[in-house]
């Protein structure tokens, strides 16, 4: 009987660990092309100048910032719009730049945390990473007791404020590998 039960441990063993390897095996083929390299020090993958703006709707999508759903970001207006299916904006907000910019581009998005302490020593949360410029990691974060980031401060942050309620918006909005653009 002991002959027996090990020819069946051994037989599931075979099993699972042909069973994992195909499983990482798919995963690794449906992963998008950018996403396990070092984003943000490598040349971003679109270069875009400054996209037009609706002069009488500030607000409004500006044009020439990509297509399909995405998060577009514009450094010169300090705001983000979360687009979704169709191009529909599903929400837009100001946000406050970190001391450290990524270049405009097309991004993706890397990582994300729950809750951690920002390089300016801030508790935030719902951290939505996309970039890194020279060490620094740059993404969308909330400070849990809204404080802004401060771009004279000690050290580099990459921490692209958003207020809470936006932070949340972001959160559900932008997974691993979602689109972000980085606009002029």
């Amino acid at each position: 009987m002991a002959g027996n039960s090990s020819g069946i441990v051994a037989g599931l063993t075979t099993a699972a660990l042909v069973t994992v390897g195909f499983l990482a095996y798919q995963a690794s083929e449906n992963v998008p092309a950018d996403l396990g390299r070092q984003a943000g020090d490598a040349a971003p993958v679109v270069a875009a100048s400054k996209a037009p703006r609706d002069r009488n709707h500030p607000t409004a999508l500006p044009s020439g910032s990509g297509t399909g759903e995405r998060v577009v970001y514009s450094l010169d207006d300090d705001r983000v719009w979360l687009v979704g299916k169709g191009d529909k904006v599903r929400r837009t907000f100001k946000v406050t730049p970190g001391s450290v910019n990524p270049a405009p581009g097309e991004y993706r998005v890397t990582s994300r945390s729950n809750k951690v302490k920002g390089t300016d020593g801030v508790p935030v949360e719902h951290v939505v990473r996309f970039a890194s410029v020279g060490g620094v990691a740059i993404g969308f974060s909330a400070a849990v007791d809204n404080t802004p980031p401060d771009p004279d401060g000690p050290s580099l942050t990459g921490g692209i404020r958003e207020s809470r309620k936006d932070g949340a918006a972001m959160w559900s909005f932008a997974t691993i590998g979602h689109k972000v653009v980085v606009i002029r």
